[in-house]
């Protein structure tokens, strides 16, 4: 897969930066405001909202943390391997909620740290596919360190802007990158790397997001 779009470096940095700020924003901001309602409270009822409410939010914040880390970050050294159970943890913990549902049908196994990264953002690629909705099942294609994703986002609705699938592979000339693009675009780089090819399709009510 050859890029037909080019980011600097510092570019590159900058819109992920972007995005994980998205990401986090609405979270932090809850948790702000759920300390001034419980500071300016004056019954328990009132203040105990406030508290759950800082809770879920600061739980929603620690698990995008770390799903991010491992998404988009350093996650160890050059040539690190990662456990799939550990990413299947932050997955389930930054994904799963009482929209979206996960089914982990991938092995209890170490892989390159890329290979992981390129996963989980399959995962937000399909995701974005169900923005209702629905549930997410991941299975493996092939096996071993060569081990290759199939990601199925069944939901109500289900459809993957005509952009996505340009982006994950690589860009059309002159298309622009901003913060919303950067994570499918950031996808198509970790399958090169990979040397995999992302596909994305349609399957009746589903939407299949293919790396092999």
């Amino acid at each position: 897969m050859s890029s037909a779009t080019m980011l600097e470096p510092l570019d590159l940095s900058a819109l992920l930066c972007s995005r994980v700020c998205h990401d986090l924003i609405s979270p932090a901001g809850a948790i702000v405001n759920g300390l001034e309602v419980f500071e300016d409270a004056d019954d328990e009822e009132t203040k105990e909202f406030a508290l759950n409410l800082i809770k879920k939010s600061a739980a929603t914040v620690s698990a995008r943390l770390q799903f991010c880390r491992l998404a988009f970050g350093a996650a160890g050294s050059a040539g690190a391997q990662v456990d799939l159970g550990d990413a299947e943890k932050v997955a389930r913990g930054a994904i799963e909620d009482e929209k979206v549902k996960v089914n982990w049908g991938l092995p209890r196994a170490l892989l390159p740290k890329n290979r992981v990264k390129l996963l989980l953002n399959l995962m937000l690629v399909a995701g974005h596919a169900i923005p209702r909705g629905g549930v997410l099942t991941i299975d493996p294609v092939g096996q071993g360190e060569s081990m290759g994703f199939r990601v199925e986002a069944c939901g109500l609705n289900a459809r993957v802007p005509q952009a996505v699938a340009s982006l994950v592979a690589g860009g059309e000339e002159g298309q622009s990158i901003d913060a919303h693009a950067i994570q499918p675009f950031y996808t198509g780089l970790l399958a090169k790397t990979c040397g995999l090819t992302v596909s994305i399709e349609s399957d009746g009510e589903a939407i299949i997001v293919l790396a092999r």
